[in-house]
């Protein structure tokens, strides 16, 4: 081989190296400080606009999202963040509202320089991703929710949150453990249930007790004037084990609809990944339609 055709072939080689390495194809874990200075961890696989940021409920990780990672990398760059106290994140905030982990979620973005995301939250998550958009504004395409936003007329009186709190700080081990069995249906995987139990049971305490009551705290002031606020159109991908009151949505935003799974219970996304992630590209779909 001559050492012109070496050279061309040297620069062939680095121009595909270059070429895979274009854009986040990031798998490996990163961090970045949130607004008050707490590590977010963050895992970034595929390539592909708009980005999907998923963001896990109360007392959960990141890897609730696993079967969702796995097949939305195909076509998206997608995002599983560990909330401030949860799962490889850092502890040190004081408060554990609603609008600080949304600020978690900001941060993230920012950190990658995303410009086109859809932002997906199960349970707590759907606060949270609602409180990320009033933040990152018309770099937020679409809002869904994964089992939550079940009634958003619904109101707690200091009476009914304390009942719900005291358990948590009496043995919170023990009441997460017959809280989240509620969480299900009769048919449900035992497996994915004990699994489900015995992770969130193991969180820390101040921070599981405190997100609770900042979460019901959103719910009862916060929650209409940031709906109020958002641009983005809101999708809910729920069970129907509950009912959801999606007029209450329809009241506080535009553009605010559901589409629901049978046979599952709370956790969608880990009891019947194939359904969810059907529903969730078709509201994807739907979303890239409208904006």
């Amino acid at each position: 081989m001559s050492l012109r055709s070496l050279a061309s072939l040297l620069t062939a080689v680095t121009l595909v190296l270059t070429l895979f390495s274009c854009g986040p194809q990031v798998e490996s874990p990163s961090s970045v400080l949130s607004s008050d200075g707490v590590p977010i961890h963050y895992e970034v696989h595929g390539s592909g606009e708009p980005a999907l940021v998923l963001v896990h409920g109360w007392s959960c990780d990141r890897s609730y999202w696993d079967a969702q990672v796995q097949h939305f990398s195909e076509q998206h760059l997608v995002v599983t963040i560990d909330l401030a106290g949860h799962g490889e994140s850092g502890l040190g905030r004081e408060v554990w509202s609603m609008s600080a982990f949304g600020q978690d979620v900001a941060s993230v973005v920012e950190d990658l320089g995303l410009e086109q995301v859809i932002l997906v939250g199960h349970s707590m998550g759907g606060p949270v991703v609602v409180e990320a958009a009033r933040v990152l504004g018309d770099r937020v395409r679409g809002v869904v929710g994964a089992d939550t936003f079940n009634d958003l007329s619904v109101k707690y009186s200091p009476e009914e949150v304390e009942a719900f709190v005291q358990p948590f700080r009496a043995n919170f081990s023990e009441a997460v453990g017959a809280v989240v069995r509620t969480m299900f249906v009769p048919t449900s995987d035992p497996a994915i249930i004990e699994r489900t139990v015995s992770d969130m049971a193991s969180g820390p305490v101040d921070v599981g007790v405190g997100a609770f009551e900042e979460m019901i705290a959103w719910y009862n002031v916060e929650s209409e004037v940031a709906f109020r606020e958002l641009d983005a159109p809101v999708r809910l991908v729920n069970s129907d084990y509950q009912p959801t009151n999606v007029d209450a949505g329809r009241g506080l935003t535009g553009s605010f609809d559901a589409v629901f799974m049978s046979g599952v219970g709370h956790f969608v996304m880990t009891e019947d990944p194939e359904t969810f992630n059907r529903l969730l590209e078709e509201v994807l779909e739907e979303i890239r339609g409208t904006s």
